[in-house]
C-alpha cells in the first residue's frame, strides 16, 4: 500500500474473529515474563534479609522487598483465579482439574506468605525468614513449572486480545 507521501506502508491485517498470532503468542510469552519477575523479586527480598534479616526493627528495604514480592504474587494469583482461570475453564472445560490444582496452589502459597508476614511483623531472627522464603520458593516453583506445562499451550490457542494483561497475570504483567 503506498502512502501518499510516495513510501510504502506495511498492511496491518485486521482483527476479525478468532485469535490474532500475535496477540496469542503474548499471552504465553508473558505468563513466563510474570513468573520471571516473580523469582527476580523473590531474590532480591531473599537478598535483604541475607544482609540485615537480625536488624531490629527490620530496615525500610527489607520491608519493601518482602512486602513487595509478598503482594506481587498474591496479585499474580489474585488475578489468576478471578480473571483467566474462569475464563480458560469456560473455554476449555476439561481444564478443570488443573485449574482446581493451581487454585489449592495459590491457596497454600497464600499461607506460606502470611506465615512470612508474621515472621517480619514479630522480628523473627533472619533464619527463619530465610525458611519462610524456601518453603514459598518451592512451592512456587513447582506451581510455575506445573501452571507452564499445563497452561503455556492452551493460552496461545484460546485467549484473544481481550483482556489486558495485568486483568489476567497481575500488576507484574
Amino acid at each position: 500500500m503506498e502512502a501518499p507521501d510516495g513510501t510504502v506502508a506495511a498492511a496491518i491485517p485486521e482483527h476479525t474473529t478468532g485469535t490474532s498470532p500475535e496477540r496469542t503468542s503474548a499471552w504465553s510469552s508473558e505468563m513466563r515474563a510474570v513468573h520471571e519477575r516473580l523469582r527476580a523479586a523473590l531474590a532480591i527480598a531473599r537478598e535483604q534479609i541475607e544482609d540485615g534479616g537480625d536488624v531490629d526493627p527490620p530496615s525500610r528495604e527489607l520491608l519493601l522487598y518482602c512486602w513487595g514480592f509478598c503482594a506481587a504474587l498474591s496479585g499474580h494469583h489474585r488475578a489468576e483465579d478471578g480473571a483467566l482461570f474462569p475464563r480458560l475453564v469456560g473455554l476449555r472445560p476439561e481444564l478443570a482439574p488443573v485449574i482446581g490444582q493451581l487454585v489449592r496452589d495459590h491457596s497454600m502459597i497464600e499461607h506460606l506468605l502470611g506465615e512470612l508476614g508474621r515472621a517480619l511483623d514479630g522480628g523473627a531472627p533472619a533464619a527463619d525468614k530465610l525458611r519462610h522464603l524456601d518453603g514459598i520458593e518451592a512451592v512456587m516453583e513447582t506451581h510455575f513449572r506445573y501452571e507452564e506445562l499445563r497452561l503455556l499451550d492452551v493460552l496461545d490457542q484460546v485467549l484473544d486480545d481481550g483482556p489486558a494483561p495485568a486483568d489476567v497475570f497481575g500488576p507484574l504483567a
